[in-house]
This record gives structure tokens, sequence and C-alpha cells, in this order.
């Protein structure tokens, strides 16, 4: 993002600096005011990435919750109010927070697309960006540089620790892509497809070499239909396709009957759109990363439960 333009970003009005300043939180040391700058994420999985780069000099919060579905999250009055009080909000873009716009509007605070710069796969049958850019590691990159950039100008005195937390974070998503690959490597040439309920997964299934099927597509209103599924049921039966699969925030049900209809293993649980609490199996971005890749291959190649 050119500088120019992110600093506009940046300005906040001055009601919202006083709001900010009046809101600040106690510190676990001696209870002073923490002056730190508070950022705001749409969903669990941006706040991860964004406290990575940020370290011990940002506050990073998020207006979701883990375990919520994003698409057609409904903003509290109550959302407004944090977002108006916080220095900076980020959200992914690419159609993924619909209410996005009318949210940003009414909260009146500054904003980062953390997208900005990513080449986006369009969802099958339309003419609109799938949002899941942050499947693909390569992508993910993108987003720390972009949070690093916006971070510099939001606390400049840590721009270079900002810039050595996006390098180290960075570095780790290369690591956890040669491990996503290699681990879905061993995967059959018969059985490199992936069937999922909704359209999330195709920057992973590019990344990994896996042909891509779906219940439904993103942020479809019509999910798992008679014809939706008979058309995956097909597929299965017509590829011998092993292990089928859904994600954490939808219902399984339609899936349930693919499973029924054609002998496939229902593979298990993934995750895309939020982390898990801290005790379950995704706390972190990276963790989703790895247990995706996990789940996937231990099922398509005989091992799931």
């Amino acid at each position: 993002m050119p500088k120019n333009r992110l600093s506009a970003l940046l300005v906040l009005p001055a009601v919202a600096l006083v709001a900010a300043s009046c809101s600040a939180t106690e510190s676990a040391t001696g209870g002073a005011s923490d002056e730190r700058p508070v950022v705001l994420t749409t969903f669990t999985v941006l706040a991860d990435i964004a406290q990575n780069v940020g370290g011990e000099h940002i506050q990073v919060q998020s207006l979701m919750k883990p375990g919520a579905e994003v698409h057609g999250y409904e903003p509290t009055p109550g959302d407004v109010a944090r977002a108006s009080e916080a220095d900076l909000v980020i959200d992914n873009g690419l159609g993924l927070e619909d209410w996005f716009t009318k949210f940003l509007a009414s909260a009146d605070a500054p904003h980062l697309l953390a997208t900005e710069g990513i080449v986006p796969i369009g969802i099958a049958g339309t003419d609109a960006p799938n949002p899941h850019a942050w499947m693909s590691t390569t992508n993910a990159e993108i987003y720390v540089n972009n949070i690093a950039d916006a971070f510099a100008e939001l606390a400049p005195e840590h721009a270079e620790d900002f810039r050595d937390n996006a390098d180290d974070y960075s570095a780790q998503l290369r690591a956890v892509h040669d491990e996503l690959t290699a681990t879905l490597d061993v995967v059959p040439d018969a059985a490199r497809a992936l069937v999922t309920c909704e359209g999330a997964f195709s920057y992973l299934a590019r990344d990994a070499g896996l042909d891509e099927y779906f219940l439904w597509p993103v942020n479809s209103e019509q999910e798992g239909t008679p014809r939706q599924t008979a058309a995956v049921i097909d597929v299965v039966l017509e590829r011998g396709i092993p292990a089928v699969f859904c994600e954490s925030t939808v219902s399984d049900a339609a899936m349930q009957q693919v499973v029924a209809q054609t002998g496939a293993s229902f593979g298990g649980t993934l995750y895309v759109d939020s982390l898990s609490q801290a005790d379950g199996p995704v706390p972190t971005y990276l963790d989703l990363l790895r247990h995706d890749a996990e789940v996937i291959a231990a099922a398509l190649t005989g091992g799931a439960e």
C-alpha cells in the first residue's frame, strides 16, 4: 500500500482519539494505563497473524470469537463502539465480510485491507473472488507485509521490530508450506481430490495440487440443496474419492448424505474461517494449516478414523 494512502487511512478523528485514550486498558503490572495502539480485526485468523507481527507493541483484538461463522455475522452496537475506539481496524475483504462496509461507516474507524496486492481465485460459476486467500501461505506473507507496513505507520518507533517480526513469521509460513505440501504429497494421484461443504479451500487445493469439489460456493444462500448433494455424490462415485470433509463453522448434514450414498468416509472437520479456543485443535493460524493438511492426508490415504 502506498505510504501516503496508508497515512491518510490512519488519521483518527479527534473524538475517536479521545475515546481510545479513555478506554485504555489497565496493564498487568501496577495498574498503569496501557498506551499501546489498539488494533481490531474482523475475525480470529487475522487477529493471530496481526499479533505475531505486532508482538508486545500492539494490542490486537478480534471482533468475532473463536468458532464463529464470519460470512453472516451481524455486528452489534457494542462492536461499533469498539471499532470507534480502535486505532486501526483490519478486514480481509474480497467479499468475506459482506457486512463490513456498513459497519465501518457506522464506526468511523481507520481501516486496513489485509488482502491488498493479492491476486484472487474466482468462485466457480461467478465473477466474484474467493475470499479465503489466507489458506495459501504465499498469500499469507502478503497479509503479513501489509500489516507490518500499517503498524509501522501506527507506531513508527517500533517499525524495525515489526519488520523483524514479519520476517520471522514469514519464515515460519514458508516452513509450514513445505510441511503442508510434503504431507499431502503422499496422497495417490487417483485420490487427489478435496471434497468439502463450502468452496473455501481453493487456495490450499491449488498449492497442494488437489482437485476441488464442494457442495456450495462461498457465501451461498442455498447450502446443501438436493441438486448440490446429488452432483457431489456423482463426482465421488465416478472418481472413487475415498473421503469427504466439512468445515467447523457449518453443518455437515448434507455431507453426511454424500457419505451414506457413496460409501466414502467422513474424513474429518477442517478449519478455515475461525480458530478454536486456546485448548482446542487449532488455537493459532499455523496450527490450522497443519491440522487441515494432516486430516486431509490421513483420510485420502486411508488413515481416517
